[in-house]
């Protein structure tokens, strides 16, 4: 199931909690991208997700928990249990599977990659929408040049994929269905709430930019939510889908 505890069980003051942090993560990303007022959105995110992530969750109490053998060891083991307490309350702990992990990432990033170039890319000219090439000018020139090409990739993987997968889906969609108590109906909700401001991140793209990618953040939210909230999944999958783009950019397939 999607959602993980009743709305009965998540009290009015955490949904409070999680709608306030909600519209302050919606907020930076309206600051940033739409009026310049903020510096860029995703590290802002990505600091306010691990603290949410890491304050809240009850395994930090494992820190004063009884433990025996020597002194030394019990230090490790109480720097230990929080930190990996964290990593799977983000989303990050090791899958039960990592190969069906990366098969599901490469499927959803096929599907991504062929939605785009079938469904949301051709709706967006019915639309009228237009798009600006705002992207590949900040990195620079692709087409057979290695350097940009390696640059891109390692902005792909640290940036992107780990850092908007944190805000967004992690932070700004968990935060978003908190708030409306965890149901099955909230974690849609939060998903479209969460897809708009992804959108909204790709403001610089224009309106074809910010429907396209709104689309592509719905697709990543809904596999998130589908693996059970395995945040490894969508992190592969969005970086393999930029890694793709970046390869048929480097070798002049696409443009």
């Amino acid at each position: 199931m999607i959602a993980s505890r009743s709305f009965a069980r998540l009290g009015a003051g955490a949904r409070i909690l999680s709608f306030a942090e909600f519209v302050a993560a919606g907020a930076v990303v309206i600051a940033h991208n739409v009026f310049g007022a903020l510096p860029n959105e995703v590290p802002i995110l990505t600091g306010l997700c691990i603290a949410s992530v890491a304050l809240r969750n009850v395994a930090w109490r494992a820190v004063w928990s009884d433990s025996t053998g020597p002194w030394s060891q019990n230090v490790l083991v109480w720097l230990w249990r929080p930190a990996s307490a964290v990593l799977r309350g983000l989303g990050l702990g090791r899958p039960k599977s990592w190969a069906l992990t990366i098969l599901i990432s490469l499927a959803a990033a096929v599907a991504i990659i062929a939605m785009g170039e079938f469904v949301t890319e051709p709706l967006a000219k019915q639309l009228g929408l237009h798009a600006t090439n705002a992207g590949a000018t900040v990195l620079g020139p692709m087409r057979g040049n290695p350097g940009n090409a390696l640059r891109a990739l390692g902005l792909v993987w640290t940036f992107a994929a780990f850092g908007e997968e944190l805000g967004y889906r992690r932070y700004i969609l968990g935060r978003a269905a908190d708030a409306g108590g965890g149901t099955a109906w909230a974690y849609a909700l939060a998903l479209l709430a969460a897809s708009v401001l992804f959108g909204f991140g790709h403001y610089y793209q224009g309106p074809a930019g910010i429907f396209t990618t709104a689309c592509d953040g719905f697709v990543l939210g809904l596999v998130y939510l589908l693996a059970r909230r395995n945040l490894w999944v969508a992190v592969l999958t969005h970086g393999l889908v930029d890694t793709i783009g970046i390869a048929l950019l480097f070798f002049g397939i696409a443009d």
